[in-house]
């Protein structure tokens, strides 16, 4: 479900240093953790092995890959926010990335983002996102991210930041 809908690209100037509401929860099954273990080839124990987790871990549990939750800041996005007019989304690249506390097994995670800068490119705008993503329960971000995006379509870069 999207929480803010805009009604074009231009309206994202008016959200240069603020935060979005959050996005929804997702909850980070052993499930989820082993397909990504499969599909990116990382099965190291510490993820994929509940039994020596519980005995040799000091989470006690298995953990999410910490790529595996930077992989979810799209989804993320997607959840809090609908821009009209938008013809093409990519991820640019991420300036900045710290995987600041583990992820355990069955943790509900969920994003904040705050729009950092917009600078318009033939075609439409590039974005800075600086992400936070929660553990649900937990004081301490488990990642925060400096995310560059870019859409594509009509934006008018007169006033951009």
């Amino acid at each position: 479900m999207h929480k803010i809908k805009l009604s074009s690209l231009n309206e994202l100037k008016n959200w240069v240093g603020k935060q979005l509401p959050p996005s929804d929860w997702q909850t980070i099954t052993q499930e989820r953790i082993d397909l990504f273990a499969e599909a990116g080839g990382d099965d190291q124990w510490i993820h994929v092995d509940p039994a020596r987790a519980a005995k040799d871990s000091p989470f006690g549990v298995t953990i999410a890959h910490g790529f595996l939750t930077l992989s979810l800041i799209s989804r993320f996005f997607t959840d809090t926010v609908l821009i009209d007019g938008v013809t093409l989304s990519i991820n640019y690249g991420v300036n900045k990335v710290r995987f600041t506390d583990p992820v355990l097994v069955n943790a509900k995670v969920r994003a904040h983002f705050t729009l950092a800068s917009l600078e318009a490119f033939k075609g439409g705008v590039q974005i800075i996102w600086n992400v936070s993503m929660e553990q649900e329960g937990k004081e301490r971000p488990c990642l925060i991210a400096e995310w560059v995006s870019r859409r594509y379509g009509e934006f008018d870069d007169e006033a951009s930041q």
